[in-house]
């Protein structure tokens, strides 16, 4: 009797220490289901706030000296051409991409650069060729929607509704920073010139998408630690916030050290 009294009791506080458990992993299941349901929300509430601040960076055109002739853009006399730019990365600078995030701002960068140079009528098949190059090994299908001769430089609401249904809204931002920094680095080697062909509502519109690339990183931020480079990178822009063309060009000019800084953090 002794003993079946003890091999009761044992067994009692097994079935108690069972159950204890299964109400302790119950509480703990439930507690990581709130905080999954509340992580699902936080990132419902981002995405829907980086839509927005897409659309309106899909709205704002490229400053016009990276704009076709036909839109608008800059044109340059046959003196100014003879005097091509340096400070244009070099195409095989697209093979320091090492990472996936890396090669979507060179893609834009050297976009950019490519535009530029043609402006001054230097050849641009090697440009060509890095950006297909990289284009290749980024294969991504949000791609598919540019025209034949469309600039990836230019991130227009399309694609970031294209990039959003592939997953790639985090490289959305990669880009438009890379494009935003390098445009502002071309311009202020000569903003006087580059800038000469805006009126105010451009000058404000080049400062309004300094603002919504900052916002809309910053928001992705906090759920995309590979974003926290162009974030620190971009932070220092915020100083450009011009409503006239003497302001941005005042601006720039004071800015021109934190672009290059910028510039060379996000395109190596």
């Amino acid at each position: 009797m002794k003993k079946l009294s003890v091999f009761a009791i044992a067994m009692a506080a097994m079935v108690f220490a069972a159950c204890g458990g299964n109400k302790s992993a119950q509480n703990t299941e439930s507690a990581d289901s709130l905080k999954s349901f509340e992580q699902e929300q936080i990132e419902a509430s981002i995405k829907m706030q980086l839509d927005s601040i897409a659309s309106e960076v899909g709205k704002l055109k490229l400053t016009s000296i990276f704009q076709k002739d036909a839109e608008g853009g800059l044109k340059l006399t046959k003196e100014e051409m003879q005097v091509k730019p340096e400070y244009l990365l070099a195409a095989s600078v697209a093979e320091n991409a090492a990472t996936l995030a890396e090669k979507y701002r060179m893609i834009s960068a050297l976009d950019i650069d490519k535009r530029t140079a043609a402006l001054y009528e230097m050849p641009v098949d090697e440009y060509t060729a890095a950006i297909n190059k990289l284009a290749a090994d980024i294969n991504d299908p949000s791609f598919k929607i540019l025209e034949d001769g469309a600039s990836v430089a230019e991130t227009t609401e399309d694609l970031y509704n294209e990039m959003s249904k592939n997953g790639r809204i985090n490289y959305f931002w990669q880009m438009a920073s890379a494009s935003l920094v390098e445009q502002l680095y071309v311009v202020s080697q000569n903003s006087d010139k580059f800038l000469s062909v805006i009126d105010d509502e451009a000058a404000a519109n080049i400062s309004f998408r300094v603002v919504l690339v900052l916002d809309g990183v910053k928001r992705l931020s906090e759920y995309d630690p590979e974003i926290k480079v162009v974030g620190d990178a971009l932070a220092p822009l915020d100083v450009l916030n011009a409503m006239t063309v003497d302001e941005l060009k005042a601006q720039i000019a004071d800015a021109k050290e934190k672009i290059e800084a910028a510039r060379a953090a996000l395109i190596k």
